[in-house]
């Protein structure tokens, strides 16, 4: 692996997966992660990989994400990802993304109005991204899910854009929430920022019961350290 990988974790009130998603990327990297606050107004310099975790965030009652999306270091993040630094949003950290305008679409509270929390099916849609490029096309993957506004929202034209342009990155293979088109993950139109329902970080070791999460932050670390 690259020396000195340099990947940050953001963490929101209420995030509860932070720790997951850190100790999920120092795992595969070997490096240190850097935890940074909602408050701080800056990133750390020379960033190769954000990540926002899962949990439920300061003013999720008033919608998933809202205010979240809001906090001071959203700026920084939105600034990085326009640059292209390479951006992941689980769960919670996906609602985020939305609300910040980083990713189309919204979460609402799943069809059947209950928190599922198990292990789902996923088919990878796309395997072409830096997110995605260690999967096979159409392969079947096991992720976990813990969500209760995981229901995937958008109109109709941009659910069209999103399949045409080959921005669907991962899509339920059963049903799960609601979600339009079973869509589970998308991705920005550069392809580096990535949002999605299912926890990655929760599958990164046999003791998990899997490693197919892993293949995601595998892929991540190889394509920019190739780059």
């Amino acid at each position: 692996m690259k020396k000195n990988f340099r990947a940050a974790v953001i963490t929101f009130p209420g995030s509860n997966c932070d720790r997951d998603m850190a100790v999920a990327l120092e795992e595969v990297t070997g490096e240190d992660v850097f935890r940074v606050w909602h408050g701080d107004a800056e990133l750390p310099a020379d960033l190769d990989f954000i990540a926002l975790p899962g949990g439920f965030s300061y003013g999720d009652y008033l919608r998933s994400g809202a205010m979240a999306a809001r906090s001071p270091i959203m700026r920084a993040v939105v600034e990085a990802a326009g640059r292209g630094v390479p951006v992941l949003g689980v769960c919670n950290g996906f609602q985020v993304l939305t609300e910040a305008g980083l990713l189309p679409g919204a979460l609402m509270r799943n069809a059947g109005i209950r928190f599922v929390c198990r292990e789902v099916a996923l088919t990878v849609e796309n395997n072409q991204s830096l997110f995605t490029a260690g999967y096979m096309k159409s392969q079947r993957i096991r992720i976990p899910v813990a969500h209760h506004d995981g229901n995937y929202f958008a109109d109709e034209a941009t659910l069209d854009r999103l399949e045409g342009e080959g921005r669907v990155a991962f899509r339920y293979a059963e049903e799960v929430n609601g979600s339009a088109r079973q869509i589970a993950g998308v991705l920005n139109a550069a392809g580096n920022v990535l949002g999605m329902m299912p926890h990655p970080e929760r599958m990164i070791e046999q003791a998990q019961g899997g490693i197919d999460g892993r293949v995601l932050f595998e892929s991540a670390v190889r394509g920019l350290v190739g780059a």
